[in-house]
């Protein structure tokens, strides 16, 4: 079958990504702040832990995911639970640590949690724990080059953006695979269109805590767009997306969504404003 998109032909693994018929909710998470990003450096795998601002916005994003239908609602559904999926990394571990501690205590636990490499962040090779001003003396050539093509340039001795696809999809696939086992496929036939008092959907769902920059490529293969609209997509720390599926057709119901961190102290506030960080191309 061809992909006139992207000019190739879709083989049976692309056509699996989403399974038939798939009535889910996937909900990607990122991890708090750092204490990489509080001190302005790059991270890719370098395993830095939360902050006390990062441990912070965690329990803001725990609590909000425990109660989500709480006034305004969350796009998410009424139904079970099946995954707390988490990046390997300890800010996301941490993050996660906090979301499924609260989901707990209020008897909405995942019916499982597991950590997943392919969610780890884009690995940045000789960036990772620079200052980004460091980077910029020292690289400055080769940031610019990624910050403008990034499918073709990247972070000396780090990943690829195809190599991250790689290991992406097959992860995804297995999350949404499991959203789908025991379950008849859903059907288009139904209200498409929101703000018409439709009931809150029942079906299951299951969470990611992950990455800005594997986050940008999870959300490119997801929506079937090609890799060099890499930059078109941003989270901030403990920003929550919320993609559904209906019958295995994707909808964004909400993207890096924050509301809920603004009771945040500001007394441990970001050092770095979120744009400045964009800009940087860190990671």
């Amino acid at each position: 079958m061809a992909d006139p998109a992207r000019g190739r032909t879709l083989t049976a693994a692309d056509a699996l990504l989403v399974p038939e018929g798939l009535d889910a909710t996937l909900v990607l998470v990122r991890h708090g702040e750092s204490t990489f990003i509080a001190e302005g450096r790059f991270q890719g795998r370098a395993d830095a832990p939360l902050s006390a601002f990062g441990r912070r916005q965690a329990a803001l994003t725990a609590n909000r995911l425990a109660r989500p239908h709480a006034t305004p609602a969350l796009p998410v559904p009424s139904g079970e639970l099946v995954e707390l999926v988490h990046s390997p990394l300890a800010r996301a571990g941490q993050t996660a640590d906090a979301i499924e501690t609260t989901l707990a205590a209020a008897g909405a636990a995942p019916r499982r949690r597991r950590p997943d490499p392919g969610f780890a962040e884009i690995g940045q090779g000789a960036w990772e724990g620079l200052h980004r001003d460091e980077v910029q003396a020292r690289y400055g050539t080769e940031l610019a080059a990624w910050r403008r093509t990034p499918l073709s340039h990247w972070a000396p001795g780090g990943e690829s953006l195809p190599d991250v696809a790689a290991r992406v999809r097959p992860a995804l696939q297995g999350v949404l695979a499991r959203l789908a086992e025991g379950r008849a496929p859903g059907t288009l036939d139904r209200s498409q269109v929101a703000g018409y008092h439709e009931p809150v959907a029942a079906h299951p769902w299951s969470i990611v805590v992950g990455h800005d920059g594997v986050f940008k490529v999870v959300l490119l293969t997801l929506l079937e767009l090609p890799l060099d609209r890499f930059w078109m997509w941003s989270m901030d720390p403990c920003g929550i997306t919320v993609i559904e599926l209906r019958a295995g057709r994707r909808v964004v119901r909400a993207h890096n969504l924050t509301a809920h961190l603004a009771d945040a102290q500001e007394d441990t506030a970001i050092t770095e404003p979120p744009d400045d960080r964009d800009a940087s191309g860190a990671l």
